[in-house]
C-alpha cells in the first residue's frame, strides 16, 4: 500500500511538474514573440523612411543618367566628341558611386535593373562615340547618341524606373 502511495505521489508530482513546464514554456514563448514583434515594429519605423529615400534616390539617379538628360546637362561644357564621351561616362560613374549604398534598401531585382540601365546607357554612349571622330564637335556625338536612343525606342532607364515604381507601390 505504501508503494502505491509513493507511486501515486510520484506520478502526481510528475504531472504537476509537466503542467508547470508547459505553462512556463507557453508564457515564455508568448513573451519572446511579443518582443520579436516589438523589435520588428521598431525596425520598420527606422528602415521604412530609409527604404523610401533609397527608392527616391534611385529614381532620381535613373532620371539623371538618361541620355537626354545627360546631354542637356553636359554637352555645353564639352568641345570635342571625345571630351563629351569622357564627361558623360565620368558623370554616370560618379552618380553610381554616390548611390551604390542604396542597394541595401531595395530589392536585388530592382538593383539589377538599375545596373542594367547604367550599363545600357554606357553602351549607347560608347557605341555612338565609336561612330564619330574623337576630334569631331561634341554636338556630333550628342546627335549620334540621340539617334541611338531613338532607334531603341525606349530609354535605357525606362524599364528600371518601372520596376522601382512597382516596388514602391507594393511596399508603401
Amino acid at each position: 500500500m505504501e508503494y502505491y502511495l509513493v507511486l501515486a505521489a510520484l506520478v502526481l508530482g510528475l504531472i504537476i511538474t509537466f503542467g508547470f513546464s508547459i505553462v512556463i514554456t507557453t508564457v515564455a514563448d508568448k513573451f519572446l514573440e511579443k518582443q520579436r514583434i516589438d523589435i520588428r515594429s521598431k525596425n520598420v519605423d527606422i528602415t521604412l523612411p530609409l527604404r523610401l529615400q533609397a527608392y527616391e534616390r534611385m529614381c532620381l539617379y535613373l532620371e539623371r543618367i538618361t541620355p537626354n538628360n545627360l546631354l542637356l546637362r553636359l554637352a555645353p561644357s564639352a568641345t570635342s566628341a571625345l571630351e563629351l564621351q569622357q564627361i558623360v561616362l565620368h558623370e554616370i560613374r560618379e552618380e553610381y558611386n554616390h548611390n551604390v549604398a542604396q542597394q541595401l534598401y531595395i530589392s536585388t531585382q530592382a538593383w539589377e535593373q538599375i545596373v542594367n540601365a547604367m550599363n545600357e546607357t554606357v553602351a549607347v554612349v560608347n557605341q555612338a562615340a565609336a561612330e564619330v571622330s574623337a576630334e569631331a564637335p561634341a554636338s556630333d556625338l550628342a546627335k549620334k547618341i540621340f539617334s541611338h536612343v531613338i532607334e531603341k525606342e525606349i530609354q535605357p532607364s525606362t524599364h528600371a524606373l518601372k520596376v522601382l515604381k512597382e516596388e514602391i507601390r507594393n511596399v508603401f
